[in-house]
């Protein structure tokens, strides 16, 4: 059994991760307030630019813009990769990385190639590491993303599809359930699903918008802004996913310091009470010697 000494450091030292993993569970949860926040924020201008598109993709059949048309055949894939930059958030980033790596197996079994846009420093790390095609990426977003910096390397991956490099592209991100669920999350991305867009009701109705000058010029301005919101709701949404992660892990690592600390303080009693108990028999041993 270890000494008294090197128990107390012991206890001293889960102590001090304690205070750390409890700070940080504070830190994320504050975050993950702000997240959530921005994330409802940016869904009704997404679901805007949804019903805009869906109307304007249906009601103007003599143009058909590039981001609409399903290849004939998918020779090329491109994935847009969410990721968080720093770890410590539980399993968030691994099960969006095995989707990823599965996905890309399968496509590679079939002879098709791949191309990889990674946001995060995770994603980017591991992607590297299994030799995928990175043709872009963005780290370092912080605690607030902004568009100014994703617009460039998510246009390599939009360019790619419009000149034909890639034959569709795929969103995967963890998807925002609530604070205890969060879910790895493979969505189509181009070419736009009818699914995505709202078939149904949405796009019903004999009215058409007026295009100035030209219906090709706005449409295809439309359309862009409508993907690029998409994948900005993705990034707020892993965003979100992550603080919570994040909270839950830290809470938990908390709580199993606790356990520790109280199992530690336990073996520590016993080793003084052990070494009191071998004291007083030392005494009565050595009294009753002299005593004799």
């Amino acid at each position: 059994m270890p000494g008294s000494k090197e128990i107390r450091v012991k206890i001293r030292s889960v102590q001090n991760t304690r205070k750390i993993t409890k700070a940080m569970e504070m830190v994320a949860a504050s975050k993950m307030r702000k997240a959530q926040e921005r994330m409802r924020a940016a869904r009704p201008y997404g679901e805007k630019m949804r019903l805009v598109a869906a109307h304007m993709s249906g009601a103007n059949p003599e143009y058909r813009h590039p981001f609409l048309i399903k290849r004939p055949e998918v020779k090329n894939v491109g994935f847009i990769v969410i990721t968080s930059d720093k770890g410590l958030c539980g399993g968030l980033n691994t099960n969006v990385l095995r989707l990823a790596l599965a996905k890309i197996k399968e496509l590679e079994a079939t002879k098709v190639g791949v191309q990889v846009c990674a946001i995060g420093n995770k994603g980017l790390g591991f992607m590297q590491r299994m030799g995928a095609n990175v043709v872009s990426h963005v780290v370092g977003l912080g605690d607030t993303p902004r568009l100014e910096r994703l617009i460039g390397p998510v246009k390599v991956m939009i360019d790619a599809f419009t000149e034909g490099r890639i034959d569709a592209l795929h969103l995967l991100y963890t998807r925002f359930i609530n604070t205890m669920k969060q879910e790895a999350f493979l969505e189509p991305l181009l070419p736009l699903d009818d699914k995505l867009l709202g078939e149904g009701e949405n796009r019903r109705g004999p009215w058409d918008y007026i295009y100035e000058p030209e219906a090709k010029g706005v449409v295809d301005s439309v359309l862009v802004r409508y993907v690029e919101a998409l994948i900005y709701q993705a990034i707020v949404e892993n965003f979100a996913s992550e603080q919570s992660a994040r909270m839950v892990a830290m809470k938990a690592a908390s709580d199993n310091a606790a356990t520790i600390i109280d199992e530690l303080q336990l073996i520590y009693n016993k080793a003084r009470q052990a070494a009191i108990t071998k004291e007083i028999s030392e005494i009565v041993g050595g009294a009753a010697a002299i005593a004799s």
